[in-house]
């Protein structure tokens, strides 16, 4: 394995190789944050779907968790992580691509959106366990939280910018338009890790091993541990709340609110700055409170400001709702920065990609299920009213943690679970 490069003047940016990963993936996400609202843009707009329609659209991206995700961690545990990740990101524009190009045929369909999301989710998951286990290789591990906290920064600034960008382009080009963006996203993506000199040696010991075997090993790692269990718990409640109160906030936005593709854009833009900002806040949050404590306080205060968003019509009504999502995004984005870098240092680098995949099996399986649940209860229940129970779903997930070892530590342990050099609080 090539040894991380010496960090130059100007921190982790004066890498080479962490610039060309970090401006690809940033394009890449602005891309897909463009894409999050142009598909459900294309959907309603376009193809005239209904709620539940665009539930589904979310829930076809998070499926692949669910089916592929043991056994994507034992095939990416086998192999060297730069070339998967490359081959995910040609896929991911190929499919992306055929959206417009079907559009501009007159043939496109709400089956054909629904393959892509479902392509481009497998491609993800895929993708995501490689792309955890290679970062470490990039950076070492001593410069985890700054390489996590400049990429999720990136990551808050797309979401900034994606929103308005794929309004404008909807309002100028069509709403298909925000989707070739992201298969330009991709492109680029593939192209700067082209460029990435940084290997791993060839993994070893696990080719001759059954499959069902490895994704065991995963498995028992994960259950015993009263963290990562915790964690895994946590984020599956989680994120099944916030799926399904934000598969459905494009139609709260344009149908209960009234507000145009360029509305919409701008609100969701603005309020994804508080990603930004929770990204530039993390590192003084874990060295002022501690990763396990900051952890809690910024999970402590996300998940109350949703219950804001669904509050008011009008404009007060989008007020309310880009504040809520401000502070909300935050918090969360802080937090995962925390929880990234953690498992990132604590699993062992050999079980990382089958560790993962069974975390993430779990908490990202728990996505299309709140899709799938914000579009039936938004059609049944009413929007506003699915917002808000969500809500109340996402502040309920906080006794998960209260409940837990995590609340009586300052830090996340480190690799194996010994203590770091600061210690408990």
């Amino acid at each position: 394995m090539t040894p991380a490069s010496p960090v130059t003047r100007g921190g982790l940016l004066g890498m080479r190789d962490f610039r060309l990963l970090w401006a690809g993936e940033t394009t890449s996400m602005l891309g897909s944050s463009v894409a999050g609202v142009a598909l459900p843009l294309v959907a309603v707009v376009t193809l005239d779907a209904g709620t539940l329609a665009v539930g589904l659209l979310t829930a076809a991206a998070w499926v692949p968790w669910l089916v592929a995700g043991l056994p994507a961690g034992a095939w990416v545990d086998r192999m060297r992580k730069r070339p998967v990740m490359l081959a995910c990101n040609t896929v991911s524009a190929v499919a992306f691509a055929s959206v417009p190009v079907a559009a501009w045929l007159g043939g496109l369909t709400m089956a054909h959106l629904l393959l892509v999301a479902t392509v481009g989710g497998v491609a993800k998951v895929f993708f995501t366990l490689a792309y955890r286990a290679y970062l470490p290789v990039l950076v070492g591990s001593e410069r985890l939280l700054e390489a996590n906290t400049k990429l999720q920064g990136s990551e808050s600034a797309a979401q900034i910018a994606g929103p308005g960008l794929a309004g404008l382009l909807a309002h100028v080009f069509g709403a298909v338009s925000g989707v070739l963006a992201d298969a330009a996203g991709f492109a680029v993506a593939a192209l700067c890790l082209r460029s990435v000199r940084t290997r791993e040696a060839r993994p070893r010991g696990t080719a001759e091993r059954r499959l069902l075997a490895e994704i065991r090993d995963g498995v028992r790692f994960v259950v015993p541990d009263p963290y990562l269990r915790t964690l895994t718990l946590f984020s599956a409640m989680s994120n099944l709340a916030l799926m399904g109160y934000q598969s459905i906030q494009v139609v709260f936005l344009a149908r209960q609110l009234g507000a145009g593709a360029g509305q919409v854009g701008l609100v969701l833009a603005l309020a994804g700055a508080g990603g930004l900002f929770g990204a530039a806040l993390a590192g003084r949050v874990a060295a002022r409170f501690g990763t396990a404590r900051g952890f809690l306080l910024c999970e402590a205060f996300a998940a109350p400001m949703l219950l804001l968003g669904p509050v008011g019509d009008g404009g007060a009504g989008l007020a309310c709702f880009t504040l809520s999502g401000f502070c909300a995004g935050a918090g969360i984005v802080a937090s995962n920065i925390l929880t990234s870098t953690f498992r990132q240092q604590y699993c062992p680098p050999e079980l990382f990609g089958r560790i993962t995949a069974s975390t993430s099996t779990l908490n990202y399986g728990a996505i299309p299920l709140g899709g799938l649940l914000g579009g039936m209860l938004g059609e049944s229940i009413g929007v506003r009213e699915t917002m808000w129970l969500m809500a109340a779903v996402q502040l309920g997930s906080l006794a998960v943690l209260l409940l837990s070892p995590i609340r009586r530590r300052r830090d996340f342990p480190g690799l194996n679970g010994s203590s770091p050099p600061w210690g408990e609080g």
